[in-house]
């Protein structure tokens, strides 16, 4: 018997970029996720046949330090959570790889963001990744936005 070694590990990338209102960059971070266990699970759901959850159309930002966990199923500490802007499949080399995008405009989750998930509902609903770094103070006049890569395998 031949044994294989595959390793189908998932991981994912969090691009946050701040802008001023007159558009130009004012800070960013790019920082490592956590897919957390209810995340695979949710994976796994998106497999089968039939599905019983929803798929992924939402990101939440918030202000909790705390590492994320494998058990997470929440933000620390949500602040405001948006529709994705977009998500894509990206392709050749890259077609194991999926690109979520959502933005906050003027007014809009304003604070001092230090996290981020990824979620299937408006509210509550199921958390596929989670990410925290350091603090961007986002103004009442700024836009947050946020490229979140996840990729398979």
């Amino acid at each position: 018997m031949v044994e294989f070694n595959d390793s189908c590990k998932i991981k994912g990338t969090c691009h946050v970029m701040l802008f001023g209102p007159d558009g130009r960059l004012k800070d960013e971070r790019i920082v490592e996720n956590l897919v957390v266990d209810a995340g695979k699970s949710h994976i796994a759901d998106q497999m089968a046949s039939t599905h019983d959850e929803a798929e992924m159309g939402y990101m939440a930002i918030g202000t909790g330090t705390t590492s994320p966990t494998s058990s997470d199923t929440t933000l620390e500490s949500e602040l405001d959570r948006n529709a994705l802007t977009s998500r894509t499949q990206l392709t050749g080399s890259d077609a194991n790889k999926v690109k979520y995008v959502a933005e906050w405009g003027a007014g809009d989750g304003t604070g001092a963001i230090t996290e981020a998930g990824i979620f299937n509902a408006s509210s509550g609903g199921t958390m596929l990744c989670r990410a925290t770094f350091s603090t961007i103070n986002k103004g009442s006049n700024d836009t947050l936005t946020i490229n979140w890569t996840v990729t398979y395998g």
